[in-house]
């Protein structure tokens, strides 16, 4: 059986910077105020700033430097 791979949607800062390209090239649209109906809240931006710091500490190997004396046996 084939797995299914799991897709994810853009993130909050994905979808901003969209809006922003679409509206650069003369969509008509506007970004909304903060505070506005459908505008984005401060726990959206705190959720996608977790989010993006999770992400980057996942993806960080953990490895250990050692000098080359060190790792030499005698």
């Amino acid at each position: 059986m084939v797995a299914a791979k799991k897709t994810t949607k853009p993130g909050l800062y994905a979808n901003i910077h969209a809006k922003q390209e679409r509206i650069a090239h003369g969509s008509g649209e506007r970004m909304r105020k903060p505070g506005s109906r459908g505008a984005p809240s401060e726990a959206a931006f705190e959720a996608a700033a977790g989010k993006k710091a999770r992400k980057s500490a996942k993806k960080a190997p953990a490895t250990r430097k050692t000098s080359a004396k060190a790792s030499r046996k005698r």
